[in-house]
């Protein structure tokens, strides 16, 4: 390609891209002529004429407009600063508080136990043999000393009979020894001692057959019977079980902040799943003497009352206690602030700001207990941090709501 054809390309590109860069940046126009362009070029290139040249006057037009803008802005930034307070230490800052309140730590608990019957046995008989008969059905109310069955008992029957007969012939033995005079002494010593061991025997005969009938040791309620009439036990066959379920033990499991503050006969509330919305009263019958390394806990007894009977053995318990607690000021988790040194607030002391420390021992919702060198009714700010400064002036948003509100006393 021939040179001359080159510069005119050269020459149409660099015009093509000066109108380019003079349509996009409204301020080129103005630079060309700082940098010695005619103005006439200048024109040519942005396609008027009055445009390039005009360009000076409407930037200066436009930094004129923009100093007023700035003019207004700060004007409006130093009335705003007098209204809600700006850096300047003539200046408060408006900040919305929040008085500190009480509230109450670790004063309930709650825990998941089992519920046992409060006397609960699983009867056998005290001897082998055969059911003859069964005097129960199962849901029965026992008393104790009530026979529930009785095993085969004719040969304790005969066992028994034959003792009382040679106790029948001992004892007139003996009395007739005792009556002549021609026994001499030891004979009749020997005759006592006879009417003695028939005596013994006579009572373990009828021991034997009174350990025929099986018997309730204790007051409760029947379970299901094991057994049928005709099956042959040992006395270590289960015959039912026997459930005294008056009242009802629940073992739970406290958390260990809890193991000294839990003893016994402190009252405590219970309610199961199978009686929604009833609640039980009872009081702690036991605590174990030691704390478990795994999970922590202790384990505590409690007695329940079930008068109506309507608990059972085996049942799911949601046990409540109550305790006074610890008592540490409550303050709005906005109030809460962070620096390099840990947690603090500002309290608010003659509308100066005070930079409290504070150590925080729960969180809740809508509060946080903390352990700090305040009182209830201490005001802390909730808002408007951003600024504050340690012994700053501010002024207070809400101060008709900030006041703490008086307690009622009866």
């Amino acid at each position: 390609m021939p040179l001359w054809k080159q510069l005119t390309i050269s020459v149409a590109l660099m015009f093509l891209g000066l109108c380019a860069w003079v349509y996009i940046s409204p301020g080129a126009g103005q630079s060309l002529v700082q940098m010695g362009v005619p103005k006439g070029l200048v024109a040519l290139i942005s396609a008027g004429g009055a445009d390039g040249a005009g360009d000076g006057a409407p930037a200066g037009e436009r930094g004129a407009g923009q100093g007023q803008a700035q003019g207004q802005g700060q004007g409006q930034g130093q009335g705003q600063g007098r209204r809600g307070g700006g850096g300047r230490g003539d200046q408060n800052i408006l900040v919305a508080t929040q008085p500190v309140e009480t509230a109450v730590v670790n004063d309930r608990l709650n825990a998941i136990g089992n519920g046992e019957a409060v006397d609960a046995v699983t009867v056998m008989p005290q001897a082998s043999g055969t059911i003859e008969e069964i005097l129960v059905t199962s849901g029965q109310t026992m008393k104790k000393g009530d026979v529930i069955a009785r095993l085969d008992r004719d040969e304790q029957v005969i066992l028994r009979d034959q003792a009382v007969v040679a106790l029948r012939s001992a004892t007139e033995r003996a009395e007739s020894y005792n009556n002549l005079k021609s026994f001499s002494r030891l004979d009749v010593l020997d005759a006592q001692i006879a009417k003695e061991q028939a005596e013994l025997q006579v009572r373990t005969a009828e021991l034997n057959l009174k350990r025929r009938d099986i018997v309730a040791p204790i007051d409760g309620v029947i379970g299901i019977i094991a057994v049928s009439v005709g099956d042959n036990v040992t006395n270590s066959s289960a015959i039912v079980s026997l459930d005294n379920r008056a009242q009802l033990l629940v073992d739970f499991w406290a958390p260990e902040r809890f193991a000294v503050a839990v003893k016994p006969g402190m009252p405590v509330e219970a309610s199961s799943v199978a009686r929604p919305g009833q609640r039980f009263t009872g009081k702690i019958d036991a605590v174990d003497n030691r704390v478990d390394q795994a999970s922590r806990t202790i384990k505590v007894r409690a007695r329940i009352d079930n008068p109506d009977d309507v608990l059972r053995a085996g049942m799911s318990f949601s046990v409540t206690m109550a305790f006074p607690g610890d008592r540490y000021p409550a303050v709005n988790p906005l109030a809460v602030q962070w620096d390099g040194q840990g947690s603090f607030v500002w309290q608010i002391v003659d509308n100066k700001s005070v930079k409290t420390r504070v150590r925080i021992i729960q969180r809740n919702s809508d509060q946080v207990l903390i352990d700090a060198a305040l009182k209830e009714g201490d005001v802390v700010a909730i808002e408007g941090l951003q600024r504050v400064r340690e012994g700053g002036a501010v002024e207070v948003a809400n101060a008709d709501q900030a006041k703490a509100p008086e307690v009622a006393t009866r």
